[in-house]
């Protein structure tokens, strides 16, 4: 029997980690990845690609655990690796700090975190305006490192990387049995989905090698977050903006409010401006589509739309696309002659 044949349409982390699910977890196919943009010009790129997970509404907690769960176990492995340095995933420990109480003192992900526990009144010290945190070690996952490293996974694997613009997801169906939508924001356009959104976030990237801890303040937008070549400031959450050019103004803005919780990134250097658009609607799409035109038949898996939480728990969205995937093989197997397959 021949392969199946698979395109998967997007190439930021959700795209590439759900080829590398399909080509290890669903037997005889053959997967093709297009896209128009690659690393390093992705969202996934600019991400500062901590594993805080972002809360989605219309999924229940024990789902978004186990997602994030199986991404932190998947990347807990690479960080313990050999790998580790290549790939762009490391351990980093430090604090989210409170000005009020939050609602929930221990979040639904405290357990899978490691070491996490109530901040004692000394490390409080350090933040006088802050009357509540939480400190815990949880893993950083850099996009400009670990999406060239998952590039060359598939490649190893036999995954072919083509780099091509999709109008329209009927282009595929001469070629391809299946296709997995994971376009994020082009799912306006390729899936008709009004509900996804850009929320623009924009950051600073600067050199402050003496910041090793991650400090987030769960009140407001600012965070700190160490990684191994840079430090990313941040942030900005501005709803339906699709402007890619950095402000000068929320620049300085970013770097004031950092400032104020870290007073050592006065000496920063060496800073850039980045900017992405996050996918976001108001949960991520995970579902089997049957397109039908004109007697044709195109089985769709759409997976998309993780907002600023895709690299928290994209192993495990990709997880759960694969198995979509799987049973649209196994429908096509029992379904079509051997011939097409």
């Amino acid at each position: 029997m021949d392969a199946v044949r698979v395109a998967v349409v997007g190439a930021g982390v959700i795209g590439l980690s759900t080829a590398l699910c399909i080509s290890k977890l669903v037997p005889g196919s053959s997967i093709t990845i297009l896209s128009d943009k690659f690393t390093p010009n992705t969202t996934s790129d600019v991400a500062a690609g901590m594993l805080i997970p972002h809360t989605y509404a219309d999924a229940s907690i024990h789902k978004q655990k186990q997602w994030f769960r199986e991404t932190f176990d998947h990347l807990f492995a690479i960080a313990n690796s050999s790998e580790a340095g290549d790939a762009g995933v490391h351990l980093v420990s430090g604090w989210q700090i409170f000005r009020n109480l939050p609602t929930e003192e221990v979040p639904f992900w405290a357990d899978v975190v490691l070491g996490f526990r109530k901040m004692t009144d000394a490390e409080l010290k350090k933040f006088p305006q802050h009357v509540f945190g939480q400190a815990f070690t949880t893993l950083k996952c850099e996009g400009p490192v670990y999406l060239p490293w998952l590039e060359k996974r598939l490649k190893e694997r036999g995954v072919l990387v083509l780099t091509r613009q999709i109008q329209d997801l009927w282009e595929l169906y001469q070629s391809f049995d299946i296709v997995v939508n994971c376009s994020g924001l082009g799912s306006r356009k390729l899936a008709g989905d009004s509900q996804i959104f850009p929320v623009r976030g924009q950051v600073l990237k600067v050199q402050a090698p003496w910041v090793k801890h991650f400090i987030r303040d769960g009140s407001t937008m600012t965070y700190i977050y160490p990684g191994a070549s840079n430090v990313t400031l941040g942030g900005t959450r501005q709803k339906g903006d699709w402007n890619l050019s950095p402000d000068p103004e929320i620049s300085s803005d970013i770097f004031s409010r950092c400032c104020a919780l870290e007073s050592s990134l006065h000496g920063a250097y060496d800073i850039k401006e980045k900017v992405g658009l996050r996918p976001s609607r108001p949960g991520v799409r995970l579902q089997k589509e049957l397109l039908v035109q004109e007697g044709r038949r195109l089985p769709v898996v759409h997976h998309y739309g993780h907002g600023s939480g895709g690299i928290s728990v994209h192993w495990g969205t990709a997880l759960e696309a694969t198995k979509l995937v799987s049973e649209w093989v196994h429908d096509l197997r029992i379904s079509t002659p051997k011939a097409k397959l």
